[in-house]
């Protein structure tokens, strides 16, 4: 566009040019001064007209140069989008090969599984599920979640007739194998509320079904097969989709924070009563020993006055023993003095 407007330019220059030549030839014949001025102007315009063709020429250059890097930059995105297209297709090639290896049951079963596991372990500690189970009768189930008592969870979801029913051609074919997956699909709700609803073996009256697509839980919740969703819930079983079984998880967590804030509690409890039960005996021993002292201190204050009494009796039977004593030794003195006056003549 810019080469275009450039030159249409020149050509107008080019014939204002020329008409100031006419002009010229025209006016020669008036006078020198007239001719000069007229120079002087023709050169001011020529002036003009240069200092604008180079600011044109800047301006073209420099929006050539701003197309040339917009270009670069396209054609780099170009490049990038041609990679993640190629990625993209390595990567649809590789769910072709992924839903290929997964057509067997056997293997889309241990992916199911493999899912299951993920779930769990993301959300529960490993002391509170279990996986692949076995009853005493010798059915195993695909994971267990250990409340109070067990919570069965089946991953082995049916999904052969339900591929078929997505891939039907026409609404008969649709029909037929909406049937099928129907019948398969309570065949495996009988078989998981006979097999893992066990609660004389320590589970609940309930087990879960997990169906590892949201499309085909959609489809037994809000489809034709709606009905199965309600015999399932009368069978005690209940169809959880990865979704809705990571909420139905967040509250089972939350169930066992409750039970492990319960159980601290009846710790607490426990030890307190066992306290009290120490304090009581602490108590009974403290009194015992109250009421020992008590009565050694009655026994040793009545001990105490006898003796008194004893002391004030040995300091009577010791003064009866000086007087005594004394009278003796006075008794004595006039035995001596007697038979000394009958020796003595008399007159």
């Amino acid at each position: 566009m810019l080469p275009y407007i450039l030159i249409a330019l020149l050509l107008v220059l080019a014939f204002s040019i020329a008409a100031l030549a006419a002009v010229l030839s025209w006016k020669r014949g008036r006078g020198a001064e007239r001719e000069h001025d007229l120079d002087r102007h023709l050169q001011a315009l020529a002036e003009t007209l240069d200092r604008r063709l180079g600011d044109l020429d800047t301006k073209v250059d420099s929006r050539l140069r701003n197309a040339s890097e917009a270009s670069d930059r396209i054609h780099e995105r170009l490049g990038k989008l041609g990679e993640a297209t190629v990625q993209m297709n390595e990567r649809v090639k590789d769910l072709a090969r992924l839903e290929q290896a997964l057509k067997p049951p056997k293997a889309r079963g241990g992916f199911g599984e493999l899912l299951l596991e993920n779930l769990l372990r993301d959300a529960l500690p490993p002391s509170h599920y279990q996986l692949q189970y076995g009853f005493r009768g010798g059915e195993r189930v695909d994971a267990v979640i250990r409340v109070e008592r067990l919570v069965p969870v089946d991953a082995k979801f049916p999904l052969d007739n339900f591929h078929r029913l997505v891939e039907a051609a026409d609404d008969s074919e649709r029909q037929i194998h909406e049937k099928a997956f129907g019948r398969d699909l309570k065949t495996h709700i009988d078989a998981i509320a006979g097999k893992y609803i066990r609660p004389a073996e320590g589970t609940y009256d309930f087990a879960f079904m997990y169906v590892p697509s949201e499309s085909v839980y959609y489809e037994l919740v809000c489809g034709k097969t709606g009905a199965l969703y309600t015999y399932a819930l009368s069978k005690r079983v209940f169809p959880v989709s990865p979704t809705t079984f990571s909420a139905y998880l967040q509250v089972i967590v939350f169930g066992l924070r409750g039970l492990q804030v319960e159980k601290h509690a009846q710790e607490v409890m426990a030890s307190i009563t066992q306290l009290q039960k120490d304090f009581g005996r602490f108590k009974e021993d403290f009194d015992l020993v109250g009421t020992h002292l008590g009565r050694a201190q009655s026994k040793f204050g009545e001990a105490e006055k006898r003796l008194d009494r004893f002391e004030g009796r040995l300091e009577q039977t010791t003064e009866h023993r000086e007087i005594e004593a004394t009278v003796d030794v006075s008794a004595v003195g006039d035995m001596a003095v007697t038979p000394a006056l009958d020796s003595i003549p008399s007159s």
